[in-house]
């Protein structure tokens, strides 16, 4: 029976997604559930697994195409999962191992990626070994062997040469890598440079004390984690509490613009700015004015991993009432974050680096971060906003203004 694959169905605010990898090939066997392709939106990846056990018969979307919800991707044919390989008669079990590696004048068998592969870099069909069913050449093998070719001029030259962390370019070589940018790189770049031409933006600064934040971690962080489950207590979600209390006492901070329209949120949904591979993504902690510690560490965490693994949901990613920026965990001493429209304002962390201060008259060396806080002045004044960040300072000096809400 064949089965059409299908795009999935993409929320309201996601146009059309490119194919980004097929992970399987006509021919090719697949499970119940295994992954088959994935698609790429401007906001995550989204993976399609197939429905039932059976033989990819045909692709209709190749890798760099775009595609429409629901629009058709390819076609299983759903049945036994060893239906790929070239059937030979069930007597002559010794044919099986040759299936690996094509004999003396017989052609070997090239899914349609490696095909086009070994067309375009000049391969010997037959010279590439194929670690498909049958003896069946992948793209990955296709790709594989690409690598060995080109590699192998290099070698003769060099005898060995450590390549962990060998440069993307020769010195000396004037070559240029022309590479398509993603879709989600693409979104960044129009939402940055929307937020900059139609945003009064302003951006002001302070500094904080962060030694009693550091005490306070040091003394309970084993406790913490133990308590937890493993869950590890860190600096982020003293920020994220802090942030939500400033924001109760500062609700135009936490406000959006709609048209000629203020709407003012009576929640934080505070997205947590994460790097992946794929570019920056800004999941969102809800109701995080509600949220625990513990809560919020564990979160971010888990956003933490699905960045890297691609795994992150549209719904993860979608809505936020105020944003914060790490810059601080790649050592940024100071910068201006830019607000993620249509919020009205953002929080920029920094390096904890240790300076002289003056204490009462005394000069003591202390771990000081600056802060930043970019803000629409269409809507929140400047005074407002200092004050805001200066409230994030205090209670983040004086972590028992949490417990005590003052």
């Amino acid at each position: 029976m064949a089965i059409e694959i299908k795009a999935p169905t993409f929320p309201e605010s996601v146009a059309d997604g490119t194919v980004a990898t097929w992970h399987k090939q006509p021919g090719d066997a697949v499970k119940r559930d295994e992954l088959i392709v994935d698609i790429e939106t401007d906001k995550v990846v989204m993976e399609v697994l197939a429905e039932a056990d059976g033989v990819l018969v045909s692709i209709a979307k190749n890798e760099g195409d775009t595609v429409l919800s629901g629009e058709l991707l390819g076609t299983l044919e759903a049945g036994a999962v060893a239906a790929a390989p070239a059937a030979a008669p069930a007597a002559a079990p010794a044919a099986a191992p040759a299936a690996a590696a094509p004999a003396a004048g017989e052609e070997a068998i090239l899914s349609p990626a490696a095909r086009k592969i070994a067309a375009e870099n000049d391969l010997d069909r037959n010279a590439i070994p194929g670690t498909g069913k049958g003896g069946r050449v992948t793209k990955e093998d296709a790709v594989a062997a690409v690598a060995a070719k080109s590699a192998a001029p290099a070698a003769a030259a060099k005898p060995a040469a450590p390549a962990a962390d060998a440069p993307l370019f020769a010195a000396g070589d004037r070559v240029e890598k022309r590479v398509p940018m993603t879709r989600l790189r693409a979104k960044i770049a129009e939402r940055l440079v929307e937020a900059q031409s139609t945003m009064a933006m302003l951006t002001t600064y302070n500094e904080v004390n962060m030694k009693p934040i550091m005490d306070l971690r040091s003394k309970y962080k084993d406790l913490f984690e133990k308590k937890h489950n493993g869950v590890r207590l860190g600096f982020m979600s003293f920020f994220v509490k802090a942030a939500t209390e400033a924001l109760k006492r500062f609700p135009g901070v936490n406000a959006s613009i709609d048209g000629n329209d203020i709407v003012y949120h009576g929640y934080s949904d505070v997205g947590v700015a994460v790097s992946s591979d794929r570019g920056l993504v800004v999941p969102v902690l809800r109701n995080a004015e509600l949220m625990s510690l513990a809560e919020i560490e564990g979160t971010i965490a888990s956003y933490g991993r699905k960045a890297k693994e691609g795994k992150l949901t549209i719904d993860e990613m979608t809505g936020g009432t105020f944003t914060i920026s790490n810059g601080g965990v790649f050592g940024s001493l100071l910068s201006s974050p830019i607000v993620n429209p249509p919020q009205t304002a953002i929080l920029g962390m920094h390096k904890i680096q240790e300076r002289p201060m003056a204490v009462n008259g005394q000069v003591v060396i202390l771990p000081m971060m600056y802060l930043a806080l970019s803000y629409d002045h269409r809507l929140i004044d400047g005074k407002e906003a200092v004050s805001f960040l200066v409230a994030i300072k205090d209670l983040l000096e004086d972590p028992a203004r949490l417990l005590l809400d003052v």
